[in-house]
């Protein structure tokens, strides 16, 4: 490993848990290129109070970092000719064709609706141009809910997606429960829970041994515990804030539990055009097609604005750069002021995770921690400057 590298990483993940804003409870960071991790790292703890250390095998909540994952699942179904990216999502999950546009909402408070000018397809899914959101970055989405009684998608359930459209599928970039619906289409074609199709055609091939919806009792023994910031900075633990385990649905776009160290089996995935160790996920040429732009001409992807200021902060990456979207990352048409180039991926996860993919030098990272609100005063400038500590001194 690079001294200069290790030094200035290691020095970003202790400032992250201990100095800025009081920092994030605890931190995992790894950076890889094509063949093997060149940068593990770990700082802080799994919980406050317990004084447990965080581990670089630690289990933790990704969010939606789920959802590239699931999106390999749903071009493979692409590459046999299972599915097209143009299809009607109703062919395979009927129940999609009853969600209605929202117009707005009547004297009463009651939601106003029209059906949308066209159906959802699969693309519109990867995409995140269906019109769905998600309740924390949507003050109508919420209200929708509340009104009628929608639980929240972290309840892990059928119902929690089935939601409205803010607007006609294809009309924006909307970022919501898209991979959820996505994970269902998977399910129908299988004919399996999305985990089983998961750990046999993506954990299996790329040896990722502690990822799953339902977690293992060893990968429990590991997990760190979630955390909350209030607004005046205090931090505290949410040890029984847990997705329901089992899950009544495979949420394929939040509800994997992993250690960062097996994510970076995925991203080296992409780095070596679709092969793993164990065998080959995707052909090369439907990664190279997973990574470019995929949003109608003019659209963009962009920031989110909070309704839940608990869940997240508003925010947006990299303000003032073009960002499009791919199947399934936001991909930045301008170089970052990290370094990261131009055509580069990268997502994010609820809890703070971050992770990034460039093909272009073959290299990428994920760092990880267990805090909300989104986009965290202390977890999230720290990954920016692990990010630019790679590039720099790598």
């Amino acid at each position: 490993m690079n001294s200069k590298l290790k030094k200035a990483a290691d020095t970003i993940l202790t400032y992250s848990t201990t100095g800025r804003a009081g920092g994030a409870p605890g931190v995992v960071a790894m950076a890889t290129d094509k063949k093997k991790n060149f940068y593990e790292g770990c700082a802080g703890v799994r919980e406050l109070g317990n004084h447990q250390p965080m581990t670089l095998d630690t289990v933790m909540a990704i969010f939606s970092t789920s959802k590239a994952i699931t999106g390999t699942a749903a071009m493979q179904l692409v590459e046999e000719g299972l599915i097209h990216l143009n299809d009607p999502v109703s062919r395979y999950v009927p129940e999609i064709a009853e969600l209605q546009v929202l117009i707005g909402f009547d004297s009463a408070g009651e939601p106003v609706t029209r059906p949308p000018k066209r159906a959802i397809t699969i693309n519109d899914l990867m995409l995140h141009t269906s019109g769905l959101c998600y309740e924390f970055f949507s003050a109508d989405d919420l209200r929708y809910r509340n009104t009628k009684a929608i639980p929240t998608v972290v309840s892990s359930s059928f119902a929690s997606i089935r939601t409205v459209l803010l607007h006609d599928p294809g009309e924006r970039w909307t970022y919501g429960v898209n991979i959820d619906w996505l994970g269902r289409v998977i399910e129908q074609q299988r004919g399996q829970r999305l985990g089983a199709v998961l750990a046999e055609r993506v954990f299996g091939p790329l040896g990722m041994k502690d990822t799953a919806f339902t977690m293992s009792e060893s990968m429990r023994a590991r997990r760190a515990c979630l955390h909350d910031r209030a607004q005046d900075g205090k931090v505290t633990p949410l040890p029984d804030l847990v997705l329901p385990q089992p899950p009544e649905m495979d949420m394929g776009g939040h509800g994997l539990y992993a250690t960062v160290g097996d994510y970076m089996k995925f991203i080296r995935m992409m780095l070596n055009d679709g092969d793993g160790p164990h065998g080959r996920v995707l052909k090369a040429a439907t990664v190279e097609a997973m990574c470019k732009n995929g949003l109608p001409a003019g659209v963009t992807s962009g920031g989110w604005t909070t309704s839940i200021p608990s869940l997240s902060n508003s925010g947006e990456f990299d303000p003032g750069i073009k960002k499009t979207w791919a199947y399934t990352f936001q991909r930045n048409e301008e170089t970052t002021s990290t370094g990261r180039p131009a055509g580069s991926l990268m997502w994010a996860g609820l809890g703070n995770q971050y992770y990034w993919i460039d093909r272009k030098s073959g290299i990428g990272g994920y760092w990880s921690a267990q805090i909300m609100p989104f986009q965290d005063v202390a977890a999230y400038p720290g990954f920016v400057d692990f990010e630019t500590a790679i590039y720099r001194n790598r």
